[in-house]
C-alpha cells in the first residue's frame, strides 16, 4: 500500500466522522493557502539549501544540519506536529523505508515547529530510529518559504480538536510549515522538492529513494 493510499483512506473516514461542513471548512481553507502564492516563493529543485543554526533535538540538544548535509545526501521532510494523524502515517511510511534510505549513504531527518519535548514523543510513539527535530520560532520553514499562519476561520476547530499551537510549539504563533519533503545531495543543493499546501497529500518515499539513486549514479 502506498503511503498516498493510507492518507486518502483516513481522510475518507475523518470526513465521514466530522461531517461536510467542516471537511468543505478544512478544503477550502487548503485551496485559499494555494491560490495565496505561496509555493511560487518556496524553495524548489536546483537551490541551495539554507542554513539552519537554531535546530534542536528531540533532547533539546543543538543539532548541526549543515555539517550533516556537507558530510552526505539527505531526505528532509517537515511536518506539521505530533498530533496530526496525516503527519504520523507519513512518518512510519519514512521509517518503514530508512533502512534502504542508509543503504544509499544518505540520512533521514524530520522536522517540525513542535517543542523538543513533543518530538521526542512523537519519536517514542512511532518507533522512529532516524533523527526528529524542532525548527525552533520556524526559522528555517522561513527560508524555504513554506511557513505561513493558520487562518482565523480554521483556529476554532485546532482549538477544538485540542490542538493550541502557540503552547505546543512555544512560540505564541500559529504558523505552521506546509508538509515538504526535500531531497539535498551532499553540499546542499536540493536534488527534489515535493512541496503540498494541501497537508493531505504527502511525497512518497519512493520518489525520494529514486532521487538518491539518481545522485548516486552521477557521481
Amino acid at each position: 500500500m502506498t503511503l498516498q493510499t493510507e492518507l486518502t483512506q483516513f481522510r475518507t473516514a475523518w470526513e465521514a466522522r466530522v461531517g461536510e461542513q467542516i471537511a468543505r471548512l478544512i478544503g477550502g481553507d487548503i485551496e485559499d493557502l494555494r491560490a495565496s502564492g505561496i509555493l511560487e516563493r518556496a524553495a524548489r529543485e536546483g537551490d541551495t539549501f539554507p542554513a539552519a543554526p537554531h535546530l534542536r533535538d528531540a533532547l533539546d540538544r543543538p543539532f548541526d544540519l549543515g555539517a550533516l548535509i556537507a558530510a552526505r545526501p539527505v531526505v528532509l521532510t517537515f511536518y506539521r506536529g505530533g498530533w496530526c494523524p496525516y503527519c504520523n502515517l507519513e512518518l512510519r511510511a519514512w521509517q518503514a523505508r530508512l533502512a534502504e534510505i542508509e543503504a544509499l549513504g544518505a540520512a533521514l531527518v524530520a522536522i517540525s515547529p513542535e517543542r523538543p519535548d513533543h518530538s521526542l514523543s512523537t519519536t517514542e510513539k512511532n518507533d522512529l530510529r532516524f533523527n526528529v527535530l524542532s525548527d525552533v520560532g520556524g526559522g528555517l520553514a522561513s527560508a524555504l518559504g513554506i511557513r505561513f499562519t493558520l487562518s482565523d476561520a480554521v483556529r476554532p476547530f485546532y482549538e477544538k480538536a485540542g490542538h493550541s499551537l502557540p503552547e505546543r510549539n512555544g512560540d505564541g504563533s500559529w504558523a505552521l510549515p506546509m508538509p515538504a519533503s526535500f531531497v539535498i545531495a551532499r553540499g546542499g543543493r536540493i536534488a527534489c522538492a515535493v512541496i503540498e499546501p494541501d497537508y493531505r497529500k504527502r511525497m512518497e518515499p519512493r520518489a525520494a529513494l529514486g532521487a538518491l539513486q539518481a545522485l548516486a549514479e552521477a557521481v
